[in-house]
Formats: C-alpha cells, sequence, structure tokens
C-alpha cells in the first residue's frame, strides 16, 4: 500500500494483481471517493479527476464537500484517566489540548 495527495485529500492506494491494476480510496473524509488506473501517471489522473468531480458533484449540488478533517473532534475517557491527564498537563505547563495532540502525534510517527 502507497498514499498520494492531491489538494489536501489523500489516499490508500494497492494493487490488484488478479485484475493488473491500481485502485485507491480518498481516506481522509467521510464521503467515497475512489479512482483506478493501470500506470502512475493513470493513476494520478484519475485520483486528480475524481476528486475534481467530487467538488463539482457537491457545487451542482449546493452542497458542502465534506472536506479534509477539520482537525476537532470528542474524545472521551474515563473520569479517572480524564483528571489524570488534566493533572499531567497542569504539571507540564501546557493545556489538557496540548498534552492530548502531542501525545497523538507521537503515536502516529
Amino acid at each position: 500500500m502507497t498514499m498520494m495527495h492531491y489538494n489536501g485529500y489523500e489516499a490508500l492506494v494497492e494493487f490488484d494483481e488478479d485484475a493488473d491494476i491500481f485502485h485507491g480510496e480518498v481516506i481522509n473524509t467521510r464521503d467515497v471517493i475512489t479512482f483506478q488506473g493501470s500506470s502512475a501517471a493513470e493513476l494520478k489522473q484519475a485520483f486528480a479527476e475524481s476528486v475534481n468531480d467530487y467538488l463539482a458533484f457537491c457545487a451542482e449540488r449546493g452542497e458542502e464537500p465534506d472536506k479534509p478533517y477539520s482537525g476537532q473532534f470528542v474524545v472521551r475517557a474515563e473520569p479517572a484517566l480524564h483528571k489524570a491527564l488534566a493533572t499531567a498537563a497542569k504539571r507540564a505547563g501546557v493545556s489538557l489540548n496540548k498534552l492530548v495532540t502531542t501525545t497523538l502525534a507521537r503515536a502516529v510517527s
């Protein structure tokens, strides 16, 4: 698997040996955007066309496209964990948000 990027959208690409074709899906939006190609150049073009078609479709319908994530989400934690995190943040002299985002960034890097 490999990643591709276009206009803020990120896609995961796989190769299907049986069909001898690459196929991809945008992963940083809730809407389904897929594409495929038989070469790297074709795959890049198909990715861009799929994203552009999606944006045009949304515009035609007068809808806002589901853009890549806003950076905000709700996390539910047990009260004891919430308290421990808030205390650790105060000890470190940072906000709870900063402590959590720094920890999450380390987890995915």
